[in-house]
């Protein structure tokens, strides 16, 4: 199982190299972590603190996936007949 994530990781960052986005770097950061994860003792400390670098790389991949917010400014024509039109009605 351990080396699926590091072929995993090699994969991922062989395709960062092909399309440089970022958010594939935390891709392979989370499949590298994991093989650690994995090759470790239940005893070990480094276990867990591998383990907490896959949440924190999959927290910050689900950051850098979501939707940014744009706010969209409306049309004069919208705004104009926003304006006269009263509270409710559109």
């Amino acid at each position: 199982m351990c080396g699926l994530f590091i072929a995993a990781t090699v994969v991922s960052l062989m395709q960062y190299l092909r399309v440089r986005d970022r958010r594939l770097l935390l891709i392979a950061a989370m499949f590298a972590c994991e093989s650690q994860v994995l090759a470790r003792e239940w005893d070990d400390v480094w276990r867990d603190v591998f383990q907490v670098g896959v949440c924190a790389a999959g927290l910050l991949l689900l950051l850098a996936l979501s939707p940014r917010g744009v706010l969209k400014a409306p049309a004069p024509a919208e705004a104009a007949s926003a304006a006269d039109s009263p509270r409710g009605e559109s």
